[in-house]
């Protein structure tokens, strides 16, 4: 810490973040706000310890969950600095870290962590301390997402309890509104309609009376209420709840978060749900115009940029979901749905000119081997009777590689389907860390991409996420080679090969620097977070998905790559004409090398930044060392 600087102000930082929530200012200057107080507050583990807690919440909400991990190690690390074990400020720690871990994926250590809290929690707060409310309603959630809905809705009851018991006024307290909102899901799930719509109501009712509706938390209880609109039939209501609660997580979490696509693609699905007068709920409808007839849509007409992922999930709310209830009714929740795997529809890149192979209607509906020995055979004939054509697109028309084995979508196992995908049935275990590196970033990016609509049981979603969670030293591995090839393939042999005029060699050069910085970047934003880097036909699509989300790392870089393609076609192979005056690849180069290095020195920041490298130098081989020092695994880090 620097000994000039002013002494950290925790009730200042509180202050000037809670401010910034309020001044609906958005995540990248929240993220800005927390780097700047993270660096204010040094090396003193106490202020540290408080910031770090607040960032892991902020890197949670914007999908930044590689971040909320480290972040939550770093923090429990402080609280044995300061000998705070037992203490209150112990319990709000682990509470904070287990719920980073939940949202990570990372399910079975939120648990453990959860449980941690609650025998800390117990000793530390007093009895009927609100802060045991809240860690109930989180691991309220954890248990959900481990399919024991019956004992989550236990935590959420005595949640309530607590709240109800402390609150100065319940009818205004958006903590027990958010306690519903939850309750109400867990009974959704239970088949409890009724009192779901008694929750979502009365969470509801607090907060429009209590003046909560610009607040982030207030999406919550909007979308819960939501889905039992739904539910009950009321689609209209449903689609201006969803509606509303979308305004409010893009304002507070940027539409590039989590908490925003999954809004955004609830709302889109209450839109395609039937009213309760048997037609399409509408939302922001001019009132004006509701005594003239609507223009019907041409069915065989696509409505303008309909994605494939638009087609499954047309396909499931219409016509899978349905007839699993009638026809499954024992099986239904069991039964994952949704689309992940191979084709640019499942990486959200698809266009008119995908649809000219293996598109059209489709989705994967997944099942245990139990299940699927089970029901396999007629589910599979039930998938090939619905309906192969939707909004003129169809029937797909498959080609020879998405056949057999092959397949893209209808009934798997799941171990078979990811053996299909990712060449195994399961990832592999944390220490394994030579399995970890036979898997390459694009088989590992087809295992983890596209959507899943529904998962009840959970099963599919955590081969999924674990496939997700590569071990940090792996990522570390990984990147120390990456900064070794841009180093050796951009800084070193691009001029090298230029002076022997060799253009060709100094092409093939910057193809592989491309393909490095390209999964440089992923690995830097955490796979958690934001994916693996898809097969080289999307490194640059991808590159400017992410440099589109809230608090991405590195979002120059495609521009910089892009700058760096177009000076090589000249540089390298002597594309006349090119640049100011028609110099040819002479200008051409030097505006080349410098353009290599200008996105090197980017990634220097980062890499300091990140706390992976404490170099200064320009050579980013230097770099490469610090990456492997890091490393704990010695086999991992003699690569």
């Amino acid at each position: 810490m620097d000994p000039a600087a002013p002494p950290f102000d925790p009730a200042a930082f509180l202050r000037g973040l809670d401010a910034l929530h309020a001044s609906g200012a958005g995540p990248d200057a929240a993220e800005r706000y927390l780097r700047d107080a993270l660096a204010a507050a040094g090396d003193d583990p106490g202020p540290r310890l408080q910031v770090l807690n607040e960032a892991m919440g902020h890197h949670r909400s914007v999908g930044l969950h590689d971040d909320a991990v480290r972040e939550a190690s770093e923090a429990l690390a402080l609280v044995d600095r300061l000998g705070a074990a037992g203490s209150e400020a112990h319990a709000t720690t682990l509470i904070n870290a287990a719920t980073a871990h939940r949202a990570a994926g990372r399910q079975d250590d939120a648990l453990a962590l959860y449980r941690d809290a609650r025998a800390v929690a117990t000793r530390a707060f007093p009895a009927g301390d609100r802060r045991l409310a809240a860690l109930r309603n989180n691991l309220a959630l954890a248990l959900a997402e481990a399919g024991d809905h019956a004992a989550a809705r236990d935590e959420l009851v005595a949640a309530l309890a607590i709240l109800e018991g402390a609150s100065v006024d319940p009818g205004a307290d958006l903590d027990i509104a958010a306690t519903r909102s939850n309750l109400a899901l867990e009974c959704l799930a239970l088949g409890l309609d009724e009192e779901a719509r008694d929750h979502t109501g009365a969470a509801l009712a607090i907060v429009r009376r209590g003046g909560h509706r610009e607040d982030p938390h207030a999406a919550a209880m909007l979308a819960s209420h939501a889905q039992a609109c739904l539910v009950a039939g009321r689609a209209a209501e449903a689609v201006e709840l969803y509606a509303e609660a979308l305004a409010i997580v893009e304002r507070s979490y940027g539409a590039g978060s989590d908490a925003y696509a999954i809004t955004a693609d609830n709302l889109a699905a209450a839109r395609r749900a039937p009213a309760a007068g048997g037609t399409p709920a509408t939302a922001g409808a001019d009132p004006a115009a509701a005594s003239s007839p609507a223009q019907p849509q041409d069915p065989d007409e696509p409505p303008p940029g309909l994605t494939g992922m638009d087609l499954a999930r047309e396909l499931w709310e219409e016509h899978v979901k349905p007839m699993l209830v009638e026809r499954y009714p024992a099986h239904r929740g069991r039964i994952a749905v949704g689309l992940v795997g191979h084709g640019s529809e499942c990486y959200g890149f698809d266009d008119a000119a995908s649809r000219d192979h293996d598109f059209g209607p489709g989705l994967c509906l997944w099942l245990t081997a139990a299940d699927h020995a089970a029901i396999g055979a007629a589910l599979h004939a039930d998938y090939d009777a619905l309906p192969a054509v939707l909004h003129g697109i169809g029937p797909r028309v498959e080609t020879a590689r998405a056949q057999g084995p092959g397949r893209r979508v209808g009934v798997f196992e799941i171990g078979e389907f990811f053996a299909s995908v990712a060449g195994r049935a399961a990832p592999p275990a944390a220490d394994s860390p030579h399995e970890w590196m036979l898997l390459d970033e694009a088989t590992l990016a087809a295992a983890t991409n596209g959507a899943v609509f529904a998962d009840p049981l959970g099963a599919f979603s955590a081969v999924r996420n674990g496939f997700r969670r590569m071990p940090d030293d792996v990522r570390l591995a990984r990147l120390a080679q990456r900064l070794g090839m841009i180093a050796q393939a951009g800084q070193y042999n691009v001029p090298r090969m230029l002076d022997r005029g060799d253009g060709e060699a100094a092409w093939l050069a910057v193809a592989e620097l491309s393909r490095a910085t390209a999964s440089l970047v992923h690995l830097l934003n955490g796979p958690t977070a934001v994916g693996y880097l898809p097969y080289y036909k999307w490194h640059f699509a991808a590159l400017r998905a992410l440099a589109a989300r809230p608090a991405s790392r590195l979002p120059e870089v495609h521009a910089d790559l892009s700058e760096i393609l177009r000076l090589a076609s000249a540089a390298c192979l002597g594309g006349a004409g090119f640049g100011e005056g028609g110099g040819g690849a002479d200008p051409a180069r030097a505006r080349l090398e410098a353009a290599i290095e200008r996105m090197c020195a980017r990634i220097v920041v980062e890499l300091r930044v990140q706390g992976l490298s404490r170099s200064d130098a320009d050579f980013l081989e230097h770099h490469r060392g610090e990456v492997q020092s890091r490393i704990r695994d010695p086999w991992l880090r003699a690569l």
